[in-house]
């Protein structure tokens, strides 16, 4: 009878178990599908059919974990860093980099300039790609598969930019000791300067730390869910990123990364099918 029990016992602990994965699960999924525009926890409760005592219960403890997050303001939920982490986790790192291969390449035809592929890594940022354009004096500001601080850069400032701030807080303080040792020109307020302007603007102009006659223009790119995947960069002498050139090349980019995410939206669909 004891053995009984216990084996009784052990079976409706898994069935909780269970439970429970599912419903986080639920959540999970309602929240990726209006990811852009957030969740309200009443929009959650009523949709996944739980009561409003569950559902809060569950959202905090995804919440401490990473994998939710809740805007202070509207108090919609949205998906946390650690989805993002595990989705770089998951996918091969270079699927972004094979869909935006003749993107780069189009880009530095049409500008003439260096243009990179920044995807995220830890706390780093990564070069994932590079295209070469014509223009004889080139803007190698950095080289693929090189790590640097997320905090640096054009395409992982652009990318940084899309993360919460308590995100972009922890990023920091992880990368702190080595941009005092390795980036004496860094200075945080002057990041947090750079994350406004890109929030603002959609885009990003640094002054590269490395060279001070290069300026680097980057834009975010986004997968169908709305999370960040990567950032695209052109590099340049000051003299190419300025008046009409600038404009241009805003222009070029802005379509190009429309492209990209279209693209990858498209990939998406296909993989579902």
């Amino acid at each position: 009878m004891h053995a009984r029990f216990e084996d009784n016992e052990a079976t409706d602990e898994g069935r909780t178990g269970t439970q429970m994965i599912h419903r986080c699960a639920k959540l999970l999924t309602l929240i990726t599908t209006n990811n852009r525009t957030g969740m309200r926890l009443v929009d959650l409760y009523k949709a996944a059919d739980f009561s409003r005592p569950t559902a809060h219960r569950i959202l905090q403890a995804l919440v401490t974990e990473r994998l939710v997050r809740q805007d202070s303001r509207t108090k919609k939920y949205f998906l946390g860093s650690l989805v993002y982490e595990m989705g770089l986790a998951a996918a091969p790192q270079f699927d972004l980099r094979d869909v935006c291969l003749p993107f780069l390449q189009r880009v530095a035809e049409a500008t003439g300039d260096t243009v990179f592929l920044t995807i995220r890594s830890g706390f780093d940022g990564v070069c994932a790609a590079r295209a070469e354009g014509a223009y004889p004096v080139k803007a190698f500001v950095t080289d693929v598969g090189r790590h640097r601080p997320l905090n640096v850069g054009g395409g992982a400032v652009a990318l940084l930019s899309c993360f919460e701030d308590d995100e972009i807080e922890r990023i920091y303080q992880a990368n702190k000791l080595r941009l005092e040792r390795d980036y004496p020109r860094f200075d945080v307020a002057t990041m947090w300067e750079h994350i406004a302007h890109a929030r603002k603007k959609g885009y990003f102009i640094n002054e590269v730390l490395e060279v001070q006659e290069i300026l680097s223009l980057a834009m975010p790119i986004f997968d169908r869910h709305g999370l960040p995947v990567g950032a695209l960069s052109i590099s340049a002498l000051r003299k190419r990123l300025a008046g009409s050139f600038l404009r241009e090349k805003i222009e070029i980019l802005t379509n190009t990364v429309r492209d990209i995410q279209a693209e990858l939206q498209a990939e998406s669909k296909e993989g579902e099918a």
